[in-house]
């Protein structure tokens, strides 16, 4: 009997689903279903018998993404997913991490670092080693690090070629020390210390591969190495990998994700023939022929064409703005228009390709009245009071967390100044020569004298006593009592703007109940090693570090939404406003020098046209002001890859001359030579070697987009606008210009 969720499949779906024992890639366009598909094969992998809910590995990228295949999971089968292990990269090895943290060489408690609170430890550590920040940047160092860790290479693994890498390299060693000394790891150490772990120990390797005989992975494009080589130990010889991506959606090259790993599987896993899910279920058929189009112009692709079965809808609109205000007053114009339709605001969402852009899109509907969110900005967990009160937790749960201590020694104010820190820090540094010392070892030591000796006291007594009265309570009267008792509460009540603060801490009471619940029905209750057990405010603070890293739009009331294209994967709207779309902003200038960085930049556009269910905007403005300065666009390479016919000009723009429409049609302005008079471009030499549009590279002014051209012959010349160096006159006989 053919199981009631596998109806509706359509013949690729259920090739994919229903396949035998075998590695597979599962080439899934935007809107084509990739998710059904995935836990659908989970379904239909425990109903036929082949595996038990225990022996199914899945990894995601985000922890939103992993309960929605839980709930999905359990909406198909009567089964308990309680145990199952689905979950993020970080969120799997962690778990490992933790059932195994003696072979591990961790502490049980060990707790993790989020972005914020290692580079804290880097700049702490910079300090020590009287290494100079302005030479070497701290972020930059945190940066090293973590590429090192995600190619798998320890610090005496790395080989430097100049000295800023050779300092690098001390700073990197001397950071993994600390760690280890702390007993805290990082993002990037969760994944390199598991990968380690089943490198080194073939019996553990053994289990695991003998547990998860199939191991599904969703966005597989976005996979980097070090990912891969650790699902490479889980699979072993025998084991199935299911992967599902697609390459045309690959835009995390920046943080080491590669589609080299699809490639890769293909080889290593004897992967014969890639299954393509192409039929779309989001968007209307104009929508998918832009992006079809616009993509085909990548080179290195595994190919595939979207298409629905929905009508062609209408067709794509452009709007040319004179400027960013003006860009921003027709989007306001337009959602009220949509609303007034019957659109939902939520279901709305306006695009752009830098942070930068959002503050006029901001301030137009706010001075219009109209509600919006900016979906991914300051996180719960990242907030000022949240993370306090984190530090302190952490300190209740591990005396020897010194980034904890260091956040909350002084906060609320006790009168211990930067001095007083140097001294505990030289007292821990100089004990941690003859064999390690903390620095709330430091303290409790505490050789210092007169009120900063005293008040560190009062500091060690503090903890010590929530650390007592805390001992056995549930975990949101853990919360509770920390946040009162550390004088949080009492300082943001006296605080001017500090009522929002404390609805946020007690919020996070709120996160912990809703943590324990959720812990609840998803940890395993039973027939799990000891190992794998751990206390309930050690785990909300592995949660709570683990979700930080994650994008959430807050929960309320019906909103506009703003986010950057990158923001905006996995999502969809029915009506989408791309901004920007002007050469040196989308695509970025910095992608500029390179063709693998333009492609990424075209696969980012084609990620953010299909965004989009049944409306489509595109947007560009001849000036904007970014960074402080005007900038003076042209439109973007991207207007001249897009089927004109798809495309509906809704307002008219200034036409360019004729050897410049070949490559940016229905574009180009007249404008001012040096002499003040309004000229257009006059060249028409066929061996004339630029186009506007052009990217070139100048030897005095850098990099820059050719915006307009007079002349021909000898008096030939171009006006770049510079990225640093703004609009130039440059005369082609002497200029030099060279193409980026």
């Amino acid at each position: 009997m053919t199981p009631a969720f596998l109806s509706g499949l359509n013949e690729h779906q259920l090739e994919a689903v229903t396949l035998p024992h075998q590695s597979a890639l599962i080439l899934a366009g935007a809107g084509s279903g990739k998710t059904r598909v995935l836990t659908t094969r989970m379904a239909w992998l425990i109903q036929t018998g082949r595996i038990s809910p225990m022996s199914v590995l899945a990894v995601t990228f985000t922890n939103k993404a992993a309960k929605e295949m839980l709930t999905r999971l359990s909406a198909m089968l009567p089964i308990n997913t309680r145990g199952m292990w689905v979950g993020t990269f970080h969120g799997l090895c962690n778990r490992m991490l933790r059932a195994h943290y003696r072979e591990a060489g961790l502490p049980q408690l060990f707790q993790i670092l989020d972005t914020q609170d290692q580079l804290a430890l880097v700049k702490r550590l910079m300090k020590g080693m009287n290494v100079d920040e302005e030479r070497y940047p701290p972020r930059q160092a945190q940066w090293f690090i973590a590429a090192q860790k995600e190619e798998g290479k320890r610090a005496d693994k790395v080989e430097p070629h100049d000295d800023f890498s050779r300092r690098m390299v001390e700073v990197y060693a001397e950071y993994d020390r600390q760690c280890q000394r702390e007993g805290v790891v990082d993002f990037a150490e969760l994944l390199l210390r598991s990968y380690e772990l089943l490198a080194r120990n073939e019996s553990l390797r053994d289990h695991y591969a003998g547990r998860f005989r199939h191991i599904l992975v969703d966005e597989f494009q976005d996979t980097n190495r070090l990912q891969y080589r650790w699902l490479q130990l889980l699979a072993g010889k025998d084991n199935a990998i299911f992967a599902v991506g697609d390459d045309d959606q690959s835009i995390y090259g920046w943080r080491g994700a590669t589609t080299a790993n699809m490639q890769d599987l293909q080889r290593d896993f004897h992967i014969e023939r890639i299954i393509k899910l192409e039929q779309n279920y989001r968007s209307h058929g104009n929508i998918l022929d832009a992006a079809n189009t616009l993509i085909g112009h990548n080179r290195k692709r595994l190919g595939k064409n979207l298409w629905t079965e929905d009508d062609k809808g209408e067709p794509l609109r452009v709007y040319e703005a004179a400027s960013d205000y003006d860009e921003s007053a027709y989007i306001v114009e337009e959602v009220r228009s949509l609303r007034a339709a019957g659109e939902r605001l939520s279901d709305i969402a306006v695009l752009y390709r830098s942070n930068a852009q959002s503050r006029v899109i901001e301030h137009a509907l706010f001075t219009a009245g109209m509600p919006y969110r900016v979906y991914g900005g300051l996180r719960f967990f990242e907030r000022q009071e949240i993370k306090h009160a984190l530090a302190y937790l952490r300190l209740v749960a591990n005396q020897d967390d010194d980034g904890a201590l260091l956040r909350v020694i002084n906060f609320p104010t006790r009168g211990i100044g930067a001095r007083s820190l140097e001294q505990l820090q030289g007292m821990a540094q100089n004990m941690a020569n003859e064999g390690g010392m903390s620095l709330w070892a430091a303290a409790c030591a505490n050789t210092l004298s007169g009120k900063a000796a005293a008040s560190i006291a009062a500091f060690v007594k503090l903890i010590e006593a929530m650390r007592g009265a805390t001992a056995g309570l549930p975990l949101q009267e853990v919360i509770a009592h920390v946040v009162e008792h550390s004088g949080l509460t009492a300082h943001y009540r006296n605080e001017k703007e500090g009522a929002d603060r404390l609805e946020n801490l007690d919020e996070l009471v709120n996160a912990a109940a809703m943590f324990v619940e959720e812990r609840a029905t998803q940890m395993p209750a039973e027939g799990t090693p000891p190992e794998e057990e751990m206390d309930e405010l050690t785990a909300f603070l592995a949660h709570a570090a683990l979700e930080a890293g994650e994008h959430q739009a807050e929960a309320g009331s019906d909103a506009l939404q703003l986010m950057t294209v990158h923001s905006a994967k996995g999502l969809e709207f029915h009506a989408v406003f791309i901004t920007g779309l002007e050469e040196g902003l989308f695509p970025h200038e910095n992608s500029m020098s390179e063709a693998e960085g333009v492609e990424e930049e075209r696969r980012l556009m084609y990620v953010a046209l299909t965004r989009a269910r049944r409306r489509l905007y595109l947007l560009l403005a001849q000036s904007r002001m970014l960074h402080g300065q005007t900038r003076y666009n042209v439109p973007s390479r991207f207007f001249r890859e897009l089927p004109e016919a798809l495309l509906q000009r809704v307002n008219h723009t200034r036409q360019a001359p004729a050897y410049a429409r070949q490559v940016s049609p229905s574009y180009g302005s007249p404008s001012r030579s040096p002499s003040g008079q309004s000229t257009a471009p006059s060249l028409q030499s066929r061996d004339f070697p630029w186009r506007i549009g052009q990217a070139v590279t100048h030897a005095k002014f850098g990099a820059g987009v050719i915006v307009n051209a007079e002349g021909g012959g000898a008096d030939a010349r171009v006006q770049v606008n510079f990225r640093d160096s703004g609009l130039k006159w440059l005369a082609l006989a002497y200029a030099k210009l060279e193409a980026a």
